[in-house]
Parts: C-alpha cells; sequence; structure tokens
C-alpha cells in the first residue's frame, strides 16, 4: 500500500511538473509569435459579425478592422484567416492559439487588459441603448430604463454596462442578435457600441424603426494579443504607419467611422 501511494505521489508531482515546464514554454514562447505566425503563413483573426468593423458581403470578411487586419497581414506577408468566435470565450481562443489575435471592436476593459497584451487605443466609442424610436421619450434615463428587459452579448462590454446599472437582461451570442430581439420585441432594449448603432439602425437601415438614446460608457478599442505576444508591438508600429500617410483614416471614411480614430504616434 505504501509503494502504491508513493507512486501515485510522484505521478502527481511528475504531472505538475510537466503543467509547469508547458505553461513556461507557452509563456516563453508568446514573445516569437511574429515567428510563429510567419511560419505558418496565417494570421488568424477571431471575431464576431459586428458592422462596420467587422461583417460579411457575401462570402467575404470585410469592415474598418477586417481592412486593416488584412494590410498588417500583408505586411507580414502571410494570408489573413478569419474566424467567428464566441465573444465569451475570445481569452480562451486566444491561449489556446485557435486565433493569434482578437480584433472586432474589443473595448479595453481591465479584464480584457490583465489576459492579453493589448495594442495601442485606435478607436473611441461607447456603450449606448437601443430602443424603439417611439419609446425613446418614455425612457429619459438610467432609473427609468430598469423597468426594461435588456439584451446584451455574453462577455462585453454592454454586459457590463448593464450589470454595472442593475438592468434586468439576457446573454446572447452577438450585439447583431440583440437587435433582432428588440426588433421582435422579445426584448425591450439592447446595448451596443455606438459605432455599431450608427451602421446598424435608423433611416435607410435594416432597423429602420430603431433609434439609440442614453451613451452608459465611454471607452476604447484595441486589438488583444497573448500575453506577452510581440505581434501587439508590431501592429502598434502599422498603425503609426497606417495613420501618417492616411491610410487609416480613409478606410474609416470607408465604414463612416473616421471622427472616431485615435491619434496614432
Amino acid at each position: 500500500m505504501k509503494k502504491k501511494l508513493l507512486s501515485a505521489a510522484l505521478a502527481g508531482i511528475m504531472a505538475l511538473s510537466l503543467a509547469a515546464c508547458g505553461n513556461s514554454a507557452a509563456k516563453q514562447g508568446a514573445d516569437k509569435d511574429l515567428e510563429y505566425i510567419m511560419n505558418k503563413g496565417t494570421l488568424v483573426v477571431g471575431i464576431t459579425d459586428f458592422a462596420p468593423m467587422d461583417y460579411k458581403d457575401g462570402g467575404d470578411w470585410i469592415g474598418f478592422d477586417a481592412d486593416v487586419a488584412r494590410l498588417v497581414a500583408k505586411d507580414l506577408g502571410v494570408e489573413v484567416k478569419f474566424v467567428e468566435i464566441d465573444w465569451d470565450n475570445k481569452i480562451l481562443e486566444l491561449e489556446n492559439k485557435s486565433i493569434d489575435c482578437v480584433w472586432n471592436g474589443m473595448t479595453l476593459t481591465d479584464e480584457v487588459k490583465n489576459a492579453m497584451t493589448c495594442t495601442n487605443p485606435y478607436c473611441n466609442n461607447a456603450q449606448v441603448v437601443v430602443l424603439p424610436a417611439d419609446q425613446k421619450g418614455s425612457y429619459p434615463d438610467v432609473e427609468s430604463m430598469k423597468a426594461l428587459k435588456f439584451a446584451v452579448e455574453a462577455g462585453s462590454a454592454g454586459e457590463a454596462a448593464a450589470k454595472e446599472n442593475g438592468f434586468n437582461y439576457t446573454s446572447l451570442t452577438s450585439q447583431s442578435d440583440t437587435l433582432m430581439e428588440v426588433q421582435a420585441g422579445t426584448s425591450d432594449a439592447s446595448i451596443i457600441d455606438l459605432l455599431m448603432a450608427g451602421a446598424m439602425i435608423g433611416e435607410g437601415t435594416s432597423y429602420p424603426e430603431l433609434t439609440h438614446s442614453l451613451e452608459l460608457t465611454t471607452e476604447e478599442y484595441g486589438v488583444g494579443c497573448r500575453k506577452g505576444s510581440d505581434l501587439a508591438e508590431y501592429i502598434n508600429d502599422r498603425f503609426s504607419t497606417y495613420y501618417m500617410d492616411g491610410t487609416l483614416e480613409s478606410i474609416a471614411k470607408k465604414y463612416g467611422v473616421q471622427d472616431s480614430l485615435v491619434k496614432q504616434q
């Protein structure tokens, strides 16, 4: 019995040692992400369907983020591959190397900055309440909105804003799903990014009867890479170049987000 216990203990120690070595190797390898990406020939970008940053036109992903990511991949000499992820699992997807970065109008929250090495901010944003236009006057402030049933994207800044304000909410897979809920009357309101609201609701859009009202937060977008990754600094360098030569502004104007651009050094 003692031999069995000793063997089990040794096996446990070995397993812990191997796990520690694996974690250490992963951390050490993160600073060579550029080499890893160039060797495999693809930059895998984690996204969701989020106009005007990443969305599909026919079979292709387009949008401000998608277009800039393509430029970065081209400069790296690799192909870009866009992978739709569950936003709530973005950190796990990154750590597992299912993706190389999260580039999808991602708000630089404390959680994100603690779990990833992030780029400099490149766009300003806000979380806004979306509801039927004919209901806007009935809910002028946060207190009155506590009577509403909200739809939010799981793991998003919108969900955090709903929680912080004490709203009753249901978490869904994407921001676009929350708009469908409000349109169908299944939810009274949703909380989404201001940039998405500008592209997706109001006259001339798929949701002409919806509008946005209160801005619950102000925030900034950044690209998230693996902790310790050298990819973030490379993207920062590209941001600076694209800003100085007017490329960022040109792409931003194409998608109507030029007023949200953050100056790059």
